[in-house]
């Protein structure tokens, strides 16, 4: 049961995707996402610098 064929197969290559056609309301959307998220990770490194954002919480004891 030999094969020339070895290890696994390649996928085929897809298609590339055509460029979207974006109206005002689509932009201003995207544009808005775009804000929110640079708020979002503005917060997040004001947070990180004080330590209060993702701490560990309570940490459990190894006795039983």
């Amino acid at each position: 049961m030999s094969s020339k064929q070895g290890g696994k197969l390649k996928p085929l290559k897809q298609a590339k995707a055509d460029k979207k056609e974006y109206d005002e309301t689509d932009i201003a959307n995207i544009q808005k996402k775009k804000d929110e998220e640079k708020a979002l990770k503005e917060l997040r490194a004001k947070a990180s610098q004080k330590g209060t954002f993702g701490g560990t919480g309570l940490k459990k004891s190894a006795k039983k």
